[in-house]
């Protein structure tokens, strides 16, 4: 048995639809705009755990940065310790560098003094052979071992040293040796010709008086008063002469001041041939002088054996003279200059 209420089977009036949608529209307006907020809460939601994350990140980072700061400040103390450490090092190193340089200076003035001292004593070595031997050889070695010596330093403040050693070298290789054999030979025959030398206030020999009666006419067959005449003339005339003598003195002489001036004259001569077998030049030179002014004062010029002892010394000095030694002045007044370090 159906049974229907009354109302089910007429439709709804308007009235009650107005109503209904009254109610329908508010509800459904409020589900939507609860599923807006709803949304909008789940959105705000999601902006705030990422902000909170983003603010987790950002102050994670400000830790972070804080740490690499704070770390990059002890990287900036640490490396301004360092560089004050390189600095004092540095400094030290150059304080070192400036010591090590004074001290090479000082050993480099050092050698050089010591070069130049030693140069020098050798030079002076090898003049003194030179003397003593007469030969050239000492003096050139030493001098091509000094210039080799300061070539090899090569050092400026010994270039005066290097030009006087080589105009030195020179001066050496030009020089001649004085012959001493020659020499020798001329001062033993002075020696043995001094005996034979005339005075000047000895009296004319027989020979010169027969030498100024040749040039007198000859007689015929002489007479025996003729003769004994001529005789005595002769005779005469060899006890008084009539000269000229320039120094009082050779008149003066005794016939025992003959003899000492003559041995005198032999010793002058003799200790001329010591000074030539010492190289002693300026005393050989000396004792030459002396004994031609003897020659000069007391012997007779106008005899042929007093002017050929004259030339003999004459001959003997400038003989001296051209061949004496030559000296290292030069080189050694080079050394003195550098040795004082000006």
């Amino acid at each position: 048995m159906n049974s229907e209420h009354p109302a089910s089977k007429h439709p709804p009036g308007p009235m009650a639809l107005q109503w209904r949608w009254s109610v329908v529209i508010p509800t459904l307006l409020a589900l939507a705009a609860l599923g807006g907020s709803a949304l909008l809460w789940e959105k705000l939601s999601r902006i705030q755990s990422q902000l909170a994350r983003q603010s987790a990140d950002s102050g994670q980072q400000s830790l972070e940065a804080k740490a690499w700061a704070k770390q990059a400040q002890d990287t900036v103390k640490d490396s301004a310790a360092r560089l004050s450490l390189v600095e004092s090092r540095l400094g030290e190193v150059a304080l070192q560098r400036g010591q090590l340089d004074e001290l090479m200076q000082s050993l480099s003035r050092s050698r050089d003094e010591n070069l130049v001292v030693d140069i020098e004593a050798a030079l002076r070595m090898a003049q003194q052979q030179s003397q003593l031997t007469g030969s050239m050889e000492p003096m050139l070695a030493a001098l091509k071992s000094a210039q080799l010596r300061v070539q090899r330093v090569g050092q400026s403040r010994l270039t005066p040293v290097q030009r006087a050693i080589e105009k030195d070298l020179e001066q050496v290789r030009s020089a001649q040796v004085t012959d001493v054999p020659g020499l020798l030979i001329q001062l033993d025959e002075l020696v043995a010709l001094v005996d034979e030398l005339p005075l000047g206030n000895q009296p004319a020999s027989a020979a010169s008086l027969k030498t100024t009666n040749v040039a007198a006419p000859p007689t015929v067959n002489p007479s025996w008063w003729q003769v004994g005449a001529e005789r005595f003339w002769q005779e005469v005339r060899g006890l008084l002469r009539v000269s000229r003598i320039d120094a009082p003195e050779a008149a003066l002489l005794s016939p025992d001041q003959a003899f000492f001036l003559r041995e005198n004259l032999k010793l002058k001569l003799l200790n001329a041939r010591m000074g030539l077998l010492a190289r002693q030049s300026e005393s050989l030179q000396a004792d030459m002088g002396a004994s031609a002014a003897l020659v000069r004062k007391y012997f007779d010029m106008n005899s042929r054996k007093v002017q050929q002892a004259l030339k003999l010394i004459e001959q003997s000095q400038a003989q001296v003279r051209k061949g004496e030694m030559p000296r290292m002045d030069g080189t050694l007044s080079a050394l003195a200059t550098a040795a004082a370090g000006r």
